[in-house]
């Protein structure tokens, strides 16, 4: 199985990436935190743990389904940690990192930690290159005006209005998790796909029988839906930031180097504290798009000194707030449909003449 670490580059002499990682290294910025991992997984571990017993003893009442928030929220937490054994922050070995991805991913979210990493290393490798880049593909939205000329019928009406409806379709995010998860299953070679699917089922089963035991089947449906509709918006308001509405380089043009590659395709956000813990550390992403394998903690520290190689390379630095990241990357989703809103707008007035 691939690993994210392998994006991290080799430093090349003569590069302009090279000065900023022999600072990063000598700030001691790449070493392993397990440590603070381990906490950080305690505590987590500790929070759903007593989210679940909350459930149960809350029970069959409507009351539980408020219990949906922090199980989304935790939920999240277990992600980011799957997150980083994939991009091997966590242990000094590929078998412990996988092995850690596929407790925090398979068996405690029910997501498959083979095809979300698969996915992710491509992202890295490319970020927002829309022929290497699975995340600025053609799905339900579309990132380019040339995706968009393509779309028919449904789709293209969903991308004429896509900037409005992305953070309904969010809700929709957890779901969609789950269910590629498991077509990707059939892709995998045998022992892969068995210890996943072995995995996933546990995970489905437990969760089932948590909701099961305490509520109503009715209660139960409603608690799955809304728990997984607000995980998928809380991940999406965590990644959407990122990327969306930066450059994309041309795939026709030349060949961008790691640290152009990197830092022109990504958005810092700023906020403090809360939105460092929401973003679970995330919203630094530039940092974390030059150095994956830097333990996501410590991202932050490291920002000064990219801030400060950027400036002298003469490279922009994206970063901005919360809410203005999302208000750049919904302006980029608006301005991709565009062309199609005219479309539709002058065939409406040859149609009213």
């Amino acid at each position: 199985m691939p690993q994210a670490s392998a994006v991290l580059p080799e430093p090349v002499t003569g590069s302009d990436f090279a000065p900023l990682l022999r600072q990063v290294r000598a700030a001691g910025l790449l070493e392993r935190r397990r440590g603070r991992y381990a906490l950080t997984a305690a505590t987590d571990l500790l929070a759903l743990a007593a989210t679940a017993t909350a459930i149960v003893l809350t029970g069959d009442s409507w009351w539980t389904l408020l219990l949906t928030l922090p199980a989304a929220v935790f939920w999240a937490r277990i992600a980011f940690l799957g997150h980083d054994s994939g991009h091997a922050q966590i242990a000094a070995t590929r078998r412990t990192n996988r092995a850690l991805g596929l407790v925090h991913a398979d068996l405690l979210l029910g997501m498959s930690y083979g095809w979300w990493n698969d996915k992710h290393v491509r992202h890295h490798a490319n970020p927002n290159h829309v022929d290497k880049d699975p995340d600025v593909g053609v799905g339900a939205l579309v990132w380019t005006q040339r995706q968009a000329a393509r779309r028919q019928g449904l789709a293209r009406w969903l991308t004429r209005n896509q900037a409005w409806l992305f953070f309904p379709l969010l809700l929709l995010e957890g779901i969609n998790l789950k269910v590629s998860s498991v077509l990707d299953l059939k892709r995998r070679d045998a022992r892969d796909r068995r210890t996943e699917a072995v995995l996933l089922g546990v995970h489905t089963a437990a969760y089932a029988t948590l909701l099961l035991t305490a509520m109503s089947p009715g209660k139960a449906l409603a608690f799955a839906l809304l728990h997984h509709a607000l995980f998928g918006l809380h991940l999406g308001m965590v990644f959407a930031p990122n990327h969306k509405g930066m450059e994309m380089p041309d795939p026709d043009g030349e060949r961008w180097g790691h640290l152009r590659r990197q830092v022109l395709t990504s958005r810092n956000v700023h906020g403090g504290p809360v939105t460092d813990w929401l973003m679970g550390g995330l919203n630094y992403q530039i940092e974390h798009h030059l150095f994956p394998s830097m333990p996501r903690p410590v991202l932050r520290l490291a920002r000064p000194l990219v801030r400060a190689h950027c400036r002298a390379a003469g490279l922009s630095y994206a970063e901005t707030g919360l809410v203005d990241s999302y208000r750049q990357a919904l302006r980029h989703m608006h301005d991709v449909g565009a062309p199609l809103r005219a479309e539709r707008g002058n065939g409406h007035g040859r149609r009213a003449l």
